[in-house]
């Protein structure tokens, strides 16, 4: 059952903020997704293809959808006629992918950068080094249908709040540096995506401006 007056309260201090909100509804059903649809909810998070590319099918179009999970390179074909951003782009093999189905579609289909800042072996993500050299790629490449527009990262699941908060702090330093070094028609670095239900706050402390909630919203996955 989705928490509606949570929603509610969270949207507005997120509005007031500048922040900008993912619903996160990977294995939620189409009922839940639309009743936040109707409270005004238009971004939404996914993190498996195929069942991304069922809900896209059959709700509503202006939805902007942002692939949040691990991507495989023989997949990006079934999500880049609509997908909005590819928030978990952590190759070139896979940004070089994305923008050769993007030009099939006669799109620019946004991208982030996922930067790995956890110290749990669980998660994917790109070193510092691997986002610069992504990035120098970039520039001195031709990808003309994807444009990275940000970063994303996931702190350790940790209750050491110290520790998160200084996973932040790196990710938010590197990003400013990015954003000074790195700059082309194919990358306009604006949003830093950190934060989720157990940490947003703390996120938004160190510089977030996109964060992705899910259980808080939609309750518990079984």
């Amino acid at each position: 059952m989705i928490n509606i007056s949570f929603y509610n309260a969270l949207s507005d201090e997120l509005k007031s903020l500048k922040v900008e909100l993912v619903a996160v509804s990977k294995t939620k059903p189409v009922e839940d997704i639309l009743e936040l649809y109707h409270s005004r909810q238009r971004i939404f998070g996914e993190n498996y293809v195929q069942e991304l590319k069922e809900k896209s099918e059959q709700l509503p179009k202006d939805i902007l959808w942002h692939f949040i999970g691990h991507l495989q390179t023989n997949k990006v074909k079934y999500i880049a006629p609509f997908v909005s951003c590819i928030q978990s782009v952590d190759s070139l093999k896979l940004l070089n992918e994305i923008n050769k189905e993007a030009a099939k579609n006669n799109r620019i289909i946004d991208c982030f950068l996922q930067v790995y800042i956890a110290k749990e072996e669980t998660k994917f993500g790109l070193s510092f080094e691997e986002a610069d050299e992504i990035l120098k790629q970039i520039i001195n490449g031709a990808l003309n249908n994807i444009s990275i527009t940000g970063m994303m990262a996931m702190a350790s699941f940790s209750n050491d709040f110290c520790l998160v908060r200084n996973e932040f702090k790196s990710l938010k330093n590197y990003f400013e540096s990015a954003k000074l070094k790195f700059s082309s028609p194919a990358i306009q670095l604006k949003t830093l995506c950190m934060g989720m239900t157990s940490d947003y706050k703390i996120a938004i402390e160190e510089g977030s401006n996109m964060v992705r909630i899910g259980s808080a919203i939609f309750g518990d996955r079984k």
